[in-house]
């Protein structure tokens, strides 16, 4: 049981709606009689907040609960999810993926625009008019805040997106645009990162306030969360780990020449690149080119599916997840998460059996214990870890939340 602190009037009634009202985000409709048991609050404070609650169009009755009891039945409460809604966006090099979902959370519209190339001067705009329209099919006349995940780093001091390759130059253009947008508010992070809170707030890291994500798709990048709390570092690049040096580099790699880096060892191209060697197949297309994270899913399971018969899939996974352990152990021996999440397409792809790997060659190159775990949050990840930080940005605006 939950119970408020003991504070001023004005400042205990602002501690007790929020947490009747996080409680309704939570568990969804309840009656009085459930709050008063989750929150240890009286009979007349549950009554007050929950007037307070409907007058400022947060809270409403949806319907009434039977009890075993003489008498009417209990008054159903419920958050006002219409109350104000978000955008969440997913930026790639070729395309960004949309999503419009309401207070609590839950989706309500999403979409997809592809871009050819390296854009023009009208990308931007193209895609802001999509996202609105994507609302107003909704009925959702406005954004309250829009969180975008992008790839690069974002400067914590300034929110400001700097590029570690070559970055097309609508990814500046859109969050000039978005941010020109009245009324709406904009929350730009790392994609990786936004991945990294979906994994921890609904996927396989839920419980555990330490872990690292590692990213296995086109490119490689880490997010790391530590005490529950996302670690960005001075520049905002904790977790490119795709520029880690493994053995053989000599200089810094780029977005396009990765002769060396950890991302020459685990990027789609060099996962493709290795099935072939081990006689997989592979589907046609540039594995090199930002789609090319598809290639290597397809091989990743066709390795998984030839596991059965004694075919090639034991060692290619064996040598890719003792690829993929060299920059786990690097990142293990200097934080000690604890806990590795390998996400992305590959990550999911390979599942538990490419996680069991991991976590035993891990144990091979590192001293430090350290479970190892498949990413459970979806190819949506980053789109989902959008949704969850908007989320959270208007529910502090709207619930007076620190």
């Amino acid at each position: 049981m939950t119970t408020a602190r003991t504070a001023t009037p004005s400042t205990a009634r602002a501690i007790n709606d929020r947490l009747a009202l996080n409680l309704l985000l939570e568990h969804g409709p309840l009656t009085a009689t459930e709050l008063r048991g989750l929150t240890g609050l009286s009979r007349p404070t549950v009554a007050d907040l929950l007037e307070r609650l409907q007058r400022g169009g947060l809270v409403a009755v949806v319907g009434e609960r039977g009890e075993q009891r003489r008498g009417p039945n209990a008054r159903l409460y419920a958050l006002v999810a219409s109350r104000a809604h978000l955008g969440a966006v997913d930026v790639r090099s070729g395309g960004v993926s949309l999503v419009v979902a309401d207070l609590a959370g839950h989706t309500l519209a999403t979409a997809e625009l592809a871009v050819e190339g390296r854009g023009d001067d009208r990308t931007a705009a193209r895609i802001v008019r999509a996202l609105l329209d994507t609302a107003r099919q909704a009925g959702v006349e406005r954004l309250h805040t829009v969180a975008v995940g992008a790839p690069g780093l974002v400067d914590p001091a300034t929110g400001r997106l700097h590029s570690t390759g070559a970055l097309p130059g609508w990814h500046a253009e859109l969050l000039a645009a978005l941010r020109a947008l009245p009324e709406t508010d904009v929350i730009l992070e790392n994609e990786v990162n936004l991945a990294g809170r979906a994994e921890y707030r609904v996927g396989a890291a839920q419980g555990q306030d330490t872990f690292v994500l590692i990213w296995l798709g086109h490119s490689v990048g880490a997010a790391v969360i530590i005490d529950g709390r996302l670690r960005r570092g001075a520049s905002g690049g904790t977790g490119e780990i795709c520029f880690l040096p493994v053995p053989g580099t000599d200089q810094l790699p780029t977005a396009t020449g990765c002769e060396g880096g950890f991302h020459s060892l685990v990027g789609s191209a060099a996962i493709c690149e290795l099935a072939r060697a081990h006689g997989l197949p592979v589907p046609p297309g540039d594995a090199a080119a930002d789609d090319g994270a598809p290639a290597a899913e397809a091989a990743v399971r066709a390795a998984l599916g030839a596991l059965a018969d004694g075919g090639p899939g034991g060692p290619f996974l064996d040598e890719l997840a003792g690829r993929i352990a060299v920059g786990a152990a690097a990142v293990c021996v200097v934080l000690d998460p604890g806990c590795v999440v390998l996400g992305g397409e590959i990550g999911r792809a390979g599942g538990t059996e490419l996680a069991r790997r991991v976590e035993q060659r891990l144990a091979v190159l590192s001293p430090l214990r350290t479970e190892v775990r498949a990413g459970t949050a979806g190819g949506g990840a980053v789109l989902a870890g959008a949704v969850l930080t908007a989320g959270d940005a208007v529910r502090r605006d709207l619930f007076g939340e620190p």
